[in-house]
C-alpha cells in the first residue's frame, strides 16, 4: 500500500526476509542538523527518530500524533534506547527509516528503527521503548489502549 503526502514519501512496505511489514519514510538531512565537522550531529538521530514517530500515527491508527496528545490526552515518552551508529550522513544525504514494533507490553511500546542513506547503507539503529502516559498525570502508566495495539500491529516484527 501507498501513501503520499506533499511533504514526505510514507508508505508500509513487505520485508520479503521476514514476511512482517514496516513503516517507512524519507527525510533530507538539512544543515541545521550537521556539526562543524560536516556530518549529522549525534543527538540528531533521535530528532530525526522522534519526527519519523509521530509521522507514524495517522497512517497506521488514524491520527495524527499531535491529536493522540490533544484529543486522546495520552503520551508516549521514550524511557528506554539502546542506539548503534554505523556510518555518518552528511548535508544532502536522504535518511530513509523504516520503523516497526518489536513488541506491545501492558503500558509500553518497543520500537525498532533503522535509518539509511540514499545509498540504502544502514547509518543509524536504535531499539526505543515508550511508555503510554495520561497528558493529565505523565508520571503514572496507562494501558495501551486496543486503537493503539490494533493500529501499530501491521508493522510487529
Amino acid at each position: 500500500m501507498i501513501r503520499q503526502s506533499p511533504l514526505v514519501h510514507k508508505r508500509y512496505e513487505d520485508e520479503h526476509q521476514t514476511g512482517n511489514m514496516a513503516f517507512r519514510s524519507t527525510r533530507p538531512i538539512d544543515f541545521p542538523m550537521v556539526d562543524l565537522a560536516g556530518i549529522v550531529y549525534y543527538p540528531r538521530y533521535w530528532d530525526l527518530a522522534h519526527v519519523f514517530f509521530e509521522e507514524v500515527w495517522e497512517p497506521l491508527c488514524g491520527i495524527s500524533y499531535p491529536d493522540v496528545l490533544a484529543k486522546k490526552r495520552l503520551a508516549f515518552p521514550l524511557v528506554h534506547s539502546e542506539a548503534s551508529f554505523h556510518r555518518s550522513m552528511s548535508y544532502g544525504d536522504v535518511a530513509h527509516c523504516e520503523i516497526s514494533i518489536v513488541k506491545f507490553g501492558h503500558t509500553s511500546i518497543t520500537w525498532r528503527f533503522q535509518i539509511r542513506n540514499q545509498f540504502e547503507d544502514l547509518c543509524w539503529s536504535a531499539v526505543q521503548t515508550t511508555v503510554c502516559t495520561s497528558m493529565d498525570s505523565l508520571r503514572e502508566k496507562v494501558e495501551l489502549p486496543k486503537w493503539v495495539r490494533m493500529g501499530l500491529n501491521p508493522i510487529l516484527e
